[in-house]
């Protein structure tokens, strides 16, 4: 095979950026770190938390998410984490945006191609298109939390690997115990079948309410898993379904206000 049929054959298969002249391996185990400097005289030292024992990357992952006490400090934790190659590949971190102190936190697919140039959740057309689902429940994103799956892209848009995932989710799961929501609403396949264990390939989940339990806490959330936009945009004929969902939720959410006045 010449080189151009490769550059071909790599493009088919998601590939949409040159890196490095040699593969490297993400998964590799991680050397301990040099003997800290002796701390001179009022000079104060500042650094990430140890790595659990064993040093695996998911342990790295859970040790830094726990230690963030606030959304900024779990900001601040996923930018330093470099374990994840996913990282050196996005143009951007994306992050959660909205209100810290809404009730329903609303998670989605992994960043596409727009929220990757934009740093921002839920960016372009299909950002776009939930805009126009949320308000047709007369929702607005800046009362939500809304947060990607996990805060890189995927080069061209693959789906993320289970090692991936496996890294990324602790600090997911550490901004849903720091927002405590009363519900969360699960967009894409993807997103369901990671934070609902019993989620099965033959089944797809929707149209009730599932509880999330939240790896290190107490925390259930119930949790409605639904279509994302862009899958909606893809196969309008799933359109019926998902508005059967966001009644659902309209409905819901409303129980909720009523049984908070009273």
């Amino acid at each position: 095979m010449d080189a151009l049929s490769a550059l071909r054959l790599q493009i088919e298969w998601g590939a949409d950026e040159a890196l490095e002249d040699a593969p490297v391996d993400r998964l590799r185990a991680v050397p301990p770190p040099p003997a800290p400097l002796p701390q001179g005289e009022g000079e104060k030292l500042v650094s990430a938390p140890p790595p659990l024992a064993g040093g695996g990357l998911v342990e790295r992952a859970v040790a830094c998410a726990a230690a963030a006490g606030t959304l900024e400090e779990l900001r601040g934790a996923i930018a330093a984490f470099d374990g994840c190659g996913l990282r050196n590949t996005a143009s951007n971190l994306v992050f959660a945006e909205g209100d810290p102190a809404a009730n329903l936190v609303l998670i989605g697919e992994p960043p596409a191609a727009d929220d990757d140039r934009s740093g921002s959740a839920f960016a372009g057309a299909a950002g776009a298109y939930l805009d126009r689902m949320l308000a047709a429940i007369e929702l607005e994103r800046g009362r939500l939390m809304l947060t990607p799956l996990i805060p890189w892209r995927p080069p061209g848009d693959r789906p993320p690997s289970p090692a991936e995932l496996a890294v990324c989710l602790p600090f997911l799961h550490r901004l849903i115990a720091l927002v405590a929501p009363r519900r969360l609403l699960l967009m894409g396949l993807l997103t369901a079948r990671s934070l609902l264990p019993q989620t099965t390939s033959r089944r797809r989940p929707r149209g009730a309410w599932m509880d999330v339990a939240v790896p290190g806490t107490s925390l259930v959330v119930p949790a409605l898993p639904t279509f994302s936009a862009a899958e909606l945009m893809r196969d309008p004929s799933n359109r019926r379904a998902a508005w059967d969902d966001l009644r659902l939720l309209r409905a819901t959410l409303d129980e909720d206000a009523a049984s908070a006045v009273n």
